[in-house]
């Protein structure tokens, strides 16, 4: 296998010894007549009844209360574009594979042939009594945000965007650490989010909820900076359409403290980097190519945090280190909403881990690493950390219950 290309390597592991990446596991014993008269007909009556009786019911007698429905329409997988539902299925099994190995969370990954954002939510609703929970994934913006809202106002289980705030809450941590590094306030920075889809969206509302100004925030879009005169914005553009002459990603990003990307490969020329504050972080999460690479980065900047969405760099912001651990916090209190609150406490346990001595079993799964210590390139905890499960869960059900969303 050692001979073989990347691409190579990847269809093989995909392809043997079984194909796929995911099964199912049988939870009771099955070894004899009486098992099976439990499992089934007759024993299965029982449960049947009970939760007939009580709703409530199916929590203590089924997998609801551990089983997470990954659902997507194909038309937005990863950088690929709208390749459809059943070219997506990889995508999703490898999510049903971090919901396993990181918060030992049971997943269905489902694909729907539907591009109708409607149609989809109706879909969904009708399966929803299966899940204690439904995980979102590439969904193009902006039918992401009808699909989100609408799940939410007619499902009493969490409903999650990982694109959206997923991304959303690992910046978030990052970033919270690299102001603190940099000696900034989030209140005072000028921001600017090069990309107007989901994640950049989400991202930004998450920061005004930490405490940024929407009024230092600059979001730029293919067709430039989103101004208050443009006539071409969708409802969830129009509230960061802001009263400024800056037209140009140029403009925006002079004397900007922030830059963050989640748009497309090499956007950011060496003249806007320079162009920045003192200080400035650079969050470049285009994968695989960001969109100003670090060793260019680097040679403007002697004063700058780079985060990329990339493994092979420091300060990879992956959503590894959030959603799972959001689930297993809103599971475990059978909250029947994420809500901001929550998405707050999971950036903060996030951040706040970073400060913390580096376990020597985390040492040892990055050999690259010869040390991880707080600073510009240890912003963010590394995502085999095994205390993340712990702490980020943990605060998530503490948050849900002091939101009164817990049932």
């Amino acid at each position: 296998m050692s001979n073989l290309s990347h691409s190579e390597k990847a269809l093989q592991y995909h392809r043997e010894p079984r194909p796929g990446k995911i099964g199912i596991a049988i939870t009771k014993s099955t070894h004899s007549q009486s098992d099976l008269a439990l499992a089934y007909t007759p024993g299965v009556a029982e449960p049947v009844k009970a939760i007939a009786n009580d709703p409530e019911a199916a929590y203590d007698y089924t997998s609801k209360g551990n089983l997470v429905a990954v659902i997507t329409n194909g038309t937005a997988v990863l950088g690929l574009g709208d390749v459809g539902a059943l070219a997506g299925k990889p995508v999703m099994e490898g999510k049903g594979v971090l919901f396993k190995r990181f918060a030992d969370i049971d997943v269905f990954d489902i694909e729907v042939d539907c591009d109708d954002p409607y149609e989809l939510v109706e879909t969904i609703v009708r399966i929803s009594p299966t899940f204690g929970g439904i995980n979102l994934e590439d969904i193009k913006a902006p039918e992401c945000f009808i699909v989100e809202s609408e799940l939410k106002k007619r499902l009493n289980i969490p409903v999650f965007h990982d694109d959206q705030h997923g991304t959303a809450i690992i910046v978030a941590a990052g970033l919270i650490n690299a102001l603190t590094l940099q000696n900034k306030s989030i209140a005072d920075v000028k921001i600017v989010c090069l990309g107007a889809g989901a994640a950049g969206i989400a991202s930004m509302n998450l920061l005004i909820a930490l405490g940024a100004n929407n009024q230092n925030i600059y979001m730029v879009d293919r067709n430039g900076v989103i101004h208050s005169e443009r006539d071409d914005l969708n409802e969830y553009k129009k509230p960061f359409a802001l009263r400024t002459d800056k037209r140009t990603l140029m403009d925006a990003m002079t004397d900007a403290d922030i830059f963050i990307g989640v748009s497309g490969a090499n956007l950011v020329s060496k003249e806007m980097l320079a162009a920045m504050a003192d200080k400035p972080i650079v969050f470049a999460l285009s994968n695989p190519d960001p969109e100003i690479s670090p060793e260019i980065a680097h040679t403007v900047r002697e004063d700058l945090i780079m985060a990329t969405g990339r493994s092979d760099y420091p300060n990879q912001v992956n959503n590894v280190l959030g959603f799972p651990y959001l689930f297993r916090g809103a599971l475990d209190v059978r909250a029947h909403t994420i809500n901001m609150e929550m998405q707050i406490a999971a950036v903060h346990a996030i951040s706040e881990l970073a400060y913390e001595a580096v376990p020597e079993e985390v040492l040892a799964a990055y050999p690259q690493c010869t040390h991880l210590t707080f600073g510009p390139d240890y912003i963010l905890p590394k995502p085999m950390d095994p205390r993340l499960k712990d702490r980020v869960s943990t605060a998530v059900a503490h948050a849900a219950i002091a939101s009164g969303v817990t049932k």
